[in-house]
């Protein structure tokens, strides 16, 4: 199996009918099935392991519908309806690992956030929540030309906002992050940001940045958070992160000697994890540290560590 295909998001082999976007009059022929998401929760199963699709275009009232893919001869589109009432309680929302789960009063199934649930949807329909919850966020947030200020219209089944004063076209974004395992030997470099939780140590990670290549987004990244060089470094896999809308390019770097020297303003902490160590935090046995989010790459990129695969 690819690397891709056993990251979550990635390898669900979602037909994204991109043909369709361009042609409404074969679109309006498919019969349709509606993925809502209130406030970027896809609706699911009360279990929280599959997407609960309903049938036809539900919930006209609400948002704009967005062509996802097609799947089994019916076309999948999402429906933000976040301005809707729904049961459920809200202590907790939004937070770094939101427990909460709020309901429709009409409808079956429940809103669940997708990271706490992302590792048990198959490969489809993490790839199907993935895609809905990073473009309607993208429509939430870009309803103006950032030309003229006018506001857009969208089109192309949601893959596109036009706007009407200026003519311009916008289209969703991708944000490339690089998230990389850094290593020196028989050990692995781990990083908490201050916003998570006490404990929580993760891969070090980064946004790209214009005429940067990925490696060294990784060098720069390294060193500005921690004081560490990186030499080689190699490509792992990616991994689309609806969060709101990155793109996850997963890197191994070689670390050059030197002492960890945090930059307080990019990072909390750091440290050198052997493996040794780092099998005791997966197994959750270690009394300071828990490991990185299953389903997450920085997980994915650990394992691989572990498991001999990254040398």
């Amino acid at each position: 199996m690819h690397d891709d295909q056993r990251v979550t998001f990635g390898g669900g082999g979602l037909d994204r009918a991109e043909d369709y976007r361009r042609h409404p009059d074969q679109l309006a022929k498919l019969p349709a099935r509606t993925l809502p998401l209130w406030r970027g929760k896809p609706l699911m199963n009360e279990e929280g392991d599959a997407l609960v699709l309903l049938d036809g275009h539900a919930y006209p009232d609400h948002g704009h519908p967005i062509l996802i893919g097609k799947v089994d001869g019916h076309a999948v589109f999402a429906r933000d309806v976040s301005a809707m009432a729904v049961r459920g309680d809200t202590d907790g929302l939004g937070a770094f690992l939101d427990p909460t789960v709020q309901r429709l009063p009409d409808r079956p199934g429940a809103f669940h956030e997708l990271r706490a649930t992302m590792t048990r949807l198959d490969a489809l329909d993490a790839e199907i929540a993935a895609s809905a919850k990073g473009v309607v966020e993208w429509h939430r947030t870009h309803g103006h030309c950032p030309f003229c200020g006018t506001k857009t219209e969208p089109g192309k089944a949601g893959w596109m906002r036009a706007c009407p004063g200026c003519g311009r076209q916008h289209f969703p974004r991708t944000d490339p992050v690089v998230i990389m395992l850094v290593t020196r030997g028989n050990d692995c470099l781990l990083g908490r940001s201050p916003h998570w939780p006490e404990g929580f140590y993760s891969c070090l990670a980064g946004f790209m940045e214009p005429g940067e290549t990925m490696e060294a987004a990784v060098r720069r990244e390294t060193w500005e958070e921690t004081g560490i060089r990186v030499g080689r470094v190699e490509y792992v896999a990616s991994q689309p992160w609806a969060f709101p809308y990155s793109l996850m390019l997963g890197a191994h770097g070689h670390a050059e000697p030197g002492e960890i020297a945090i930059d307080p303003e990019e990072i909390a902490d750091a440290r050198w994890v052997s493996r040794e160590e780092l099998l005791r935090v997966m197994a959750g046995e270690h009394p300071e540290l828990t490991p990185a989010r299953p389903g997450a790459i920085a997980r994915f990129l650990l394992d691989e560590w572990l498991a001999g695969r990254l040398i």
